[in-house]
């Protein structure tokens, strides 16, 4: 849809999509959010939430859309370089496709979609919260996994983490760069994961490998007195050296409110998808996306071959502004045309009984779940105080971003939600299975020793999951309190 000739570049844009359209068809329709920076039109087979799904809203019967948001895999990261191909990115790509879809399902079948569904994780998670304050009369269930609903400053964050750790390298990359996974290595991950345990695991009453009271752990756990300081800065896997707590606890603590929210400490960080993020993604897709569609106006497309010098000396007081700034042809900031207007006004989803739910795992080492909390507390307080009657939101212990990492990621959201929307059945918990060798699609990041079949229940924020006697795999022997 929409293809054009760009002003800026010379290279031909357009909305790309993908739609298929079941036989036997359930009379609902799914908007698939695409994570990442788009720029593919993947198979729109509709994805219901978590790690290693079992299922898809296609399967289900769901006639499904994906979509590129208006660009090809080509043009990315340079995209932002053309100002319309940066809105449809934020926003447009939906508000655009969503009446074609209907149109092509009210074609097809005859009639148009009984009910509508939009889903995404991580940019597609950023993708349902846009959607829930733009598009809210348009769908009555929305789903936002890990939602980089502040991207733009979570490129920055990401950036500053690598900043930190690269104070702490003791080793160059080929291009004279710090390398910065040898700030915080593989080893020393695992040990900081095991002291956050040591602190924190029981404290939901079952000593399992799981943080479920994440909030009591922030409490608990102390970086500088239960992880031990290695003496004469030798470092051999089993401390920290004073200059690493430094730079590692900035890193959790982030780059300070006005930038980007903290993150939590748990168990997660001994996940393989925590570095992927921090000590890798850090200097290459972050820096993409602050360089050419975050700032205003973009960097020269001559950046592109040094990312990772532009990450490593990305300036948080001279830099960071150009989010918000507008130049010339960019006549919208990338914090207006990437983030949900007035976010915790969702008077007009709430007026349309329009049901959004939300989850974050806890160790996601990107779009941090300590800023979705933030927004959901906020969120409740403009409401009353209680939010539980058109949103819920729930955090899952030890999960990287999206899935992945020690924990129980393997659920489905799409069922409870058209429960809730449906049927008035709201969803105060939610059953999730962690993935060991004897799943279909197994997590190598499962520990042996947490037994086969292990579930347990996402709760609805604030109630954690405790520990109440039983077989301690069962999430029948927890409840939501």
């Amino acid at each position: 849809m929409n293809q054009r000739v760009s002003a800026v570049d010379g290279k031909t844009y357009a909305i790309g999509f993908e739609m298929r359209l079941p036989i036997a068809w359930n009379g609902r329709f799914f908007y698939q959010a695409n994570g990442g920076l788009d720029g593919n039109v993947v198979t729109a087979t509709g994805e219901i939430g978590g790690g290693g799904p079992l299922n898809d809203a296609l399967n289900m019967g769901f006639a499904v859309i994906s979509s590129d948001a208006g660009y090809s895999s080509s043009q990315n990261p340079l995209f932002g370089l053309d100002p319309q191909a940066r809105i449809d990115y934020g926003y447009n790509a939906v508000a655009t496709l969503t009446p074609m879809a209907k149109q092509v399902i009210r074609t097809a079948y005859g009639k148009a979609p009984d009910r509508s569904y939009f889903e995404g994780c991580s940019n597609g998670g950023r993708h349902a919260m846009v959607a829930a304050a733009r598009s809210s009369a348009e769908y009555d269930g929305i789903i936002a996994g890990d939602p980089g609903f502040h991207l733009p400053k979570a490129a920055i964050g990401e950036m500053w983490g690598a900043q930190q750790f690269a104070k702490v390298a003791t080793a160059t990359t080929a291009n004279g760069l710090p390398d910065i996974k040898t700030g915080f290595t593989t080893a020393e991950r695992q040990l900081v994961a095991s002291r956050i345990l040591a602190k924190c695991d029981a404290l939901d009453g079952a000593a399992d490998g799981m943080v479920q009271d994440i909030k009591a752990c922030q409490v608990n756990f102390s970086l500088a007195t239960d992880v031990p300081t290695c003496t004469g800065n030798v470092r051999d896997s089993t401390c920290l050296t004073a200059a690493q707590k430094d730079a590692i606890g900035n890193v959790f603590s982030g780059a300070g409110t006005a930038l980007y929210a903290s993150f939590p400490y748990d168990a997660g960080v001994s996940g393989a998808g925590w570095a992927q993020w921090k000590q890798s993604n850090s200097i290459t897709l972050d820096p993409a996306a602050a360089a050419f569609t975050f700032t205003t106006p973009p960097q020269s497309a001559s950046l592109l071959s040094q990312l990772s010098s532009y990450a490593l000396n990305f300036g948080m007081d001279a830099d960071a502004p150009k989010i918000f700034a507008t130049s010339g042809a960019y006549t919208e900031s990338s914090w207006s045309f990437m983030t949900p207007p007035d976010e915790t006004n969702l008077s007009a989803l709430k007026q349309h009984g329009t049901k959004l739910i939300v989850y974050h795992g806890t160790s996601d080492p990107v779009f941090s779940s300590n800023d979705t909390t933030d927004w959901y507390q906020r969120l409740m307080a403009a409401n009353g105080g209680d939010a539980s009657n058109f949103v819920r939101f729930y955090t899952v212990a030890g999960m990287n971003h999206s899935s992945g990492g020690p924990a129980a990621d393997q659920f489905d959201m799409l069922t409870p939600m058209v429960a809730w929307v449906e049927q008035g059945k709201a969803p105060d918990s939610v059953i999730a299975t962690a993935r060991d060798a004897s799943n279909p699609i197994p997590n190598s990041e499962v520990p042996a020793d947490w037994g086969a079949g292990r579930t347990r229940p996402l709760c609805a924020y604030p109630k954690v999951a405790r520990y109440k006697g039983g077989d301690v795999n069962s999430a029948a022997s927890f409840s939501c309190s």
